[in-house]
Order: C-alpha cells, then sequence, then structure tokens
C-alpha cells in the first residue's frame, strides 16, 4: 500500500474542513502580537447595531485593503460581513507585510465600551496563526 494514492471520500473531505472538536486540523497555534484600540469605528454605519454583540472573546476577522486611498497598509476589521473598523495606522506596517506574504491573522474582543458621543471603543488582540 506504500506509494499509493488514497481517494478522499466526500466525508472524510467534509470532517476536515469541519470545526467540530474530532475534525482532522493541521497543526496551528495562535501567536499573540498586539494590543489594539479599533481605529475608525465612528466611520461604521452600523456599528450601534453591530455593539451589543461584541463581547470580550469574540473573533474578528483581519483582512487587507491595500487599495484604500488613505492608508496602503490598511487592515480592516470585521465583525460577519460588516467592517467596524481599522487596525491604527501606526501599528499596521509589519502585519499587512506579512497577510501580504500569506500570514494568516485574526483579532479578538478584550473590551467594548460606549464612549463620548457614542463612540465605541473596542480593544482587541491581534494573534497571527502558525
Amino acid at each position: 500500500m506504500e506509494n499509493q494514492i488514497v481517494k478522499i471520500s466526500p466525508e472524510l473531505l467534509e470532517m476536515m474542513g469541519s470545526k467540530l472538536p474530532n475534525s482532522l486540523q493541521p497543526f496551528s497555534r495562535e501567536i499573540f502580537l498586539l494590543d489594539i484600540v479599533v481605529a475608525g469605528t465612528t466611520y461604521c454605519q452600523k456599528i450601534h447595531k453591530v455593539y451589543p454583540h461584541l463581547e470580550k472573546g469574540l473573533v474578528l476577522k483581519m483582512q487587507r485593503m491595500p487599495q484604500n486611498k488613505h492608508d496602503e497598509n490598511a487592515i480592516a476589521i470585521f465583525y460577519e460581513k460588516i467592517r467596524i473598523g481599522y487596525v491604527p495606522r501606526e501599528l499596521n506596517l509589519v502585519i499587512s507585510r506579512l497577510m501580504d506574504a500569506g500570514k494568516a491573522f485574526f483579532c479578538r474582543v478584550e473590551h467594548v465600551e460606549l464612549g463620548d458621543d457614542y463612540w465605541v471603543k473596542i480593544e482587541a488582540k491581534i494573534y497571527m496563526v502558525e
């Protein structure tokens, strides 16, 4: 049976892509990098709709935005499909370069509060997946 190609069944393929506890996942670990306050939340028109869902431990998606006209190193932060803000400009250079090289990142909500003038302050930790 050595050097034979084994056909993957649809069931095995589904199990490999599953997030179930007993699913087959490649070895990975989360590497903590930075504490941030999400920038630009005041520009999110749906921030007050999203605010009640932003609780400690919630994982937020990070996506490179190289075509951003204000910052070529921009990294947007999303709750589901809603862009809620950005990694602060002064902290995004190295992460943007690593993302461009194929590294995966996410951030996890640490604390959320409603500030003056209904500004939503979101403190988060950024992690790299290795």
